[in-house]
């Protein structure tokens, strides 16, 4: 919905300030009970023009997180937190500065804007070029997490029973010695405004709910786990009450005996079928981080470094195969990066970065725009909290799922010599993202067209381009599914975001099939 009765007014020079001209009227689902952010926002975008600013933006965060772990008959651990205050970002002599406070008051924002602008002009000596903003309407606007129950109104020992029982229900499963299972909440509210007119009130909500059974061996002293991981979504308590966690419990503990008493996998050359509740993962650090436009112009090297997809590839470089089209997307419903409005105030979108197999596009920023020649920035840019830098994060990045209705199992069927995995697992990838290995958490071998029987200790190794134009077949419509999570890491000092990644279930030729066993006999 729109606010209504709010404008913004143009003065000043060229740093126009958009002066906030009517009172506050609500707040998203009335979390927030300051009466004078208004009065806030005004006076601090108006100390950052009065300082030679030429651009500034101020964000009234606040952040609630919420956990609850348990093992198997009882509570384990119970955290709750929440962080408010104010950040404020300016550009002054060409160059960012940034200054943030967790006092929530006019006199402390007009500080923080201050100190933004003596921090830009310190940086302004050391700039090579200006900062240079992509155009953005002035969006005036309340976004929020479309949800039923709000999880942190739902009593404690509710969350607490259903994860209990949960592991009960693993528990009766012969060979499960431990069960563990937890639920995450996170409650984002932010308020942007800027002086280039944006005012936009957004709430999300995150829920991230998991649970693992661990079969053990006493007599040769092992043991196996399988976790179950409800994808972590954007949604209510009713989307974990609603869930088949605990329909599942069960056949979660079965598959770690299952998987206790596999063989190991023969290594070698096979057809790999990957379930979307893993290819997810490799999505994500092989194809998300790559397109990261400032990682593809190593201007980004934490966290596992720059990228091999540089821009002078752009509209060249094969990826991957024909069949395959990956999408960024801020706007997937229940996805964790999706919202109405990024940190710079540019509407969010989706749009390709590899269409057919071809390397087409970015995720960029305001800022990042004009650096490939693009008009307008994609709306990626992010801050995990008031007081952090926004800067480019990734965006949901999904998998098409092919034209034609194909299930995983259609894809078995297909497939004479393979392994089937599911489940996320251990990962590891070189700096310039091309070399790469993933596990997982169940494995199945397949021969002429059936699944024969589990296996254990499998990974896959392969490089980045030769995986993905490897793929000769996917899924449908119906096969895709969407995982995720709630910490993805960037940045220095370090930030998290959270992100989604859809996908069908694929099938890709001859990969490298790795076996892990570190077992002693």
């Amino acid at each position: 919905m729109k606010l209504s009765r709010r404008s913004f007014l143009t003065g000043g020079s060229a740093g126009a300030l958009a002066l906030l001209a009517g009172p506050r009227l609500t707040t998203a689902r009335g979390l927030l009970t300051e009466p004078k952010l208004d009065d806030l926002v005004k006076r601090a975008l108006a100390a950052a023009t009065k300082a030679g600013a030429s651009y500034a933006d101020v964000r009234v965060v606040r952040i609630r997180r919420e956990n609850v772990s348990t093992r198997e008959d009882r509570v384990e651990r119970v955290s709750s937190s929440e962080d408010y205050g104010v950040g404020v970002r300016v550009i002054a002599g060409g160059a960012w500065g940034f200054a943030a406070t967790p006092s929530v008051t006019a006199a402390a924002a007009e500080r923080a804007a201050g100190d933004a602008v003596a921090v830009a002009r310190a940086n302004a000596s050391l700039m090579k070029r200006p900062v240079t903003l992509a155009p953005v309407p002035a969006n005036v606007d309340v976004w929020q997490t479309p949800l039923i129950k709000d999880p942190f109104k739902i009593p404690l020992e509710d969350k607490a029973e259903l994860l209990l029982a949960i592991n009960r229900e693993a528990m009766k499963v012969p060979g499960i010695k431990f069960a563990t299972s937890s639920y995450s909440a996170i409650a984002e509210w932010k308020l942007l405004a800027s002086t280039d007119g944006a005012y936009i009130e957004q709430e999300i909500v995150r829920l991230g709910p998991a649970n693992a059974a661990t079969a053990v061996d006493d007599k040769r002293g092992e043991f196996e786990s399988r976790e179950y991981q409800l994808p972590p979504r954007q949604a209510g308590w009713e989307y974990i009450e609603g869930s088949s966690m605990l329909a599942d419990a069960r056949r979660v503990g079965e598959e770690a005996v299952e998987k206790l008493k596999a063989p190991s996998v023969t290594p070698g050359k096979k057809d790999l079928i990957l379930d979307p509740s893993n290819l997810w993962l490799t999505i994500h650090e092989s194809i998300g981080h790559p397109t990261e436009l400032d990682r593809a112009l190593g201007y980004e090297a934490n966290y596992a470094g720059t990228s091999f997809a540089t821009p002078d590839k752009r509209g060249k470089l094969r990826i991957g195969a024909p069949i395959l089209t990956f999408f960024a997307d801020k706007t997937t419903p229940g996805g964790l990066a999706t919202c109405g409005y990024d940190d710079d105030g540019v509407a969010t979108q989706k749009w390709n970065l590899i269409e057919n197999g071809i390397l087409v596009d970015y995720q960029t920023t305001r800022e990042q725009a004009g650096w490939i020649g693009a008009q307008a920035s994609r709306g990626t840019c992010y801050a995990d909290g008031y007081g952090s830098f926004p800067f480019q994060r990734m965006p949901n990045v999904s998998l098409a799922p092919g034209a034609k209705e194909r299930s995983i199992d259609e894809l078995i069927a297909a497939t004479d010599d393979g392994v089937v995995v599911a489940g996320r697992g251990s990962w590891s990838i070189d700096h310039q993202r091309l070399n790469f290995q993933f596990g997982g958490q169940a494995f199945w071998e397949v021969k002429r067209g059936k699944k024969t029987r589990m296996l254990r200790d499998v990974a896959y190794q392969a490089n980045t381009i030769e995986f993905w134009t490897s793929c000769d077949a996917i899924g449908g419509p119906k096969s895709w599914w969407m995982g995720g999570s709630l910490s993805d890491g960037k940045g220095e000092p370090g930030q998290v975001n959270s992100v989604s990644h859809g996908c069908p279930p694929a099938r890709f030729k001859q990969v490298n099939i790795l076996n892990t066993n570190r077992r002693t006999t």
